[in-house]
């Protein structure tokens, strides 16, 4: 049976250490465990991020607003999954998004002050820190040189796949048609009938102020 133990060393910044290594930084770290019901808040957007916080069971819906809440995105990750990493340093350390547990999740979090003052002292945490920092940004600079959409239809899914943190899962897109049309710098009628296409052939569902997809790799592949 999986332990505790064996839970935590599976997360991305653990990996790699050594039990010996581990159990020291258990004996010093004050862990913080929470089980969130199905429903609840477990970090709201622009909180400040002073800790970092681990889903280690269950799932969670991550909600991100545009800047002027004209359109959201809606996206499920399970665990085990490291929340916002990014946001404990540089000069915005306030969540983007809000995580809500669509199941039963539960958490673990440490603080930013043993971050600091114990955790960085190892060269494996502080490499698997860098790490999926430097990827996250990797990624996302990768992006702003993809070679532009030629049609409208690429140019949705382009700006689908844009405001996804990861190509696999369901994704929910809470925008209206005018304002998607403004996005994509095309007509509300050209818009709607390119959804429709994308509709038709199963990548997608469209809803009342809602577009729903079941799972984005379909969106890469279409």
């Amino acid at each position: 049976m999986e332990t505790m133990f064996d839970t935590l060393l599976q997360l991305p910044l653990f990996q790699g250490l050594c039990n010996e290594d581990f159990t020291s930084i258990l004996e010093k770290v004050k862990l913080h465990f929470i089980k969130h019901k199905a429903g609840e808040t477990i970090i709201e957007n622009g909180s400040a991020c002073t800790q970092l916080c681990f889903l280690l069971k269950g799932e969670v819906s991550i909600v991100t607003n545009s800047p002027k809440n004209i359109y959201t995105v809606i996206e499920q990750m399970e665990a085990p999954y490291l929340i916002e990493p990014q946001s404990l340093f540089g000069m915005s350390t306030h969540y983007t998004s809000s995580y809500i547990a669509h199941t039963e999740a539960h958490t673990v979090s440490i603080s930013k002050a043993f971050v600091l003052s114990d955790l960085f002292k190892y060269d494996i945490f502080r490499l698997n820190y860098m790490n999926i920092v430097s990827n996250r940004a990797q990624n996302l600079y990768s992006r702003l040189w993809e070679e532009p959409a030629q049609d409208l239809k690429n140019k949705i899914i382009r700006f689908f796949l844009l405001h996804c943190e990861k190509t696999q899962g369901e994704k929910i897109f809470k925008v209206k048609m005018d304002d998607l049309a403004r996005y994509l710098d095309d007509t509300r009628l050209n818009t709607s009938k390119a959804l429709n296409e994308l509709q038709d052939n199963g990548v997608l569902e469209l809803r009342r102020k809602e577009i729903l997809i079941p799972d984005a790799v379909k969106l890469v592949n279409d």
